[in-house]
């Protein structure tokens, strides 16, 4: 039992971690570091950013994570009830594996499961987890895609390279934060 639960646990793992790399590391390290410059009349800090001075240069891939976290907050402030399911799938994410490792390591001490059958807890959990992640990245996904083209719209970078190293670090970061951190400590 245990072990049919480790294997089928194991190929969701092994698809996700294949995923994040080829849509979110692999484009980071590409274009994460180019330096892109914006026009700070039209680029808006961060929801959350007290900051007085903002600068004009900076990293795609910095550009990126404020797009992204900008998509989100637009996202939350349209359909607050799809932003809120996302929020506890990543939520679920963070906190099912640790504790399901925590329950499978006592169980294992009182003697109620064998070691295997902790891993297969443990590596189902993360499975779930995972897989839930990825479900729940369309969504993601399109709020960063309407954000983007509001971003083009208004031509917050004066160059368009710029603006597509940018829009690309943004969905890279959301591909990046699908999965559970267990698994993003364990890449990279």
């Amino acid at each position: 039992m245990f072990r049919l639960l480790l294997f089928l646990s194991l190929f969701p793992i092994a698809i996700s971690l294949v995923v994040r790399w080829w849509f979110g590391i692999r484009v980071l390290d590409s274009d994460g570091a180019r330096p892109c410059r914006c026009d700070l009349n039209h680029w808006l800090p961060s929801p959350g950013d007290a900051a007085v001075v903002h600068r004009a240069e900076e990293s795609a891939g910095e550009f990126g994570r404020q797009l992204r976290l900008k998509a989100l907050a637009e996202w939350h402030e349209r359909d607050p009830k799809a932003a809120a399911a996302r929020e506890k799938t990543r939520r679920f994410g963070t906190a099912v594996p640790p504790l399901s490792g925590i329950v499978a390591v006592f169980a294992v001490l009182v003697g109620k499961v064998p070691v295997m059958g902790a891993i297969a807890i443990l590596l189902g959990a993360t499975a779930l987890a995972a897989a839930l992640g990825l479900l729940a990245l369309p969504a993601e996904l399109s709020a960063i895609a309407r954000t983007a083209r509001h971003v083009r719209g208004q031509q917050n970078f004066p160059a368009s390279d710029d603006a597509d190293a940018v829009i690309r670090c943004a969905i890279a970061h959301a591909w990046n934060a699908a999965l559970p951190p267990i698994l993003r400590w364990l890449h990279r």
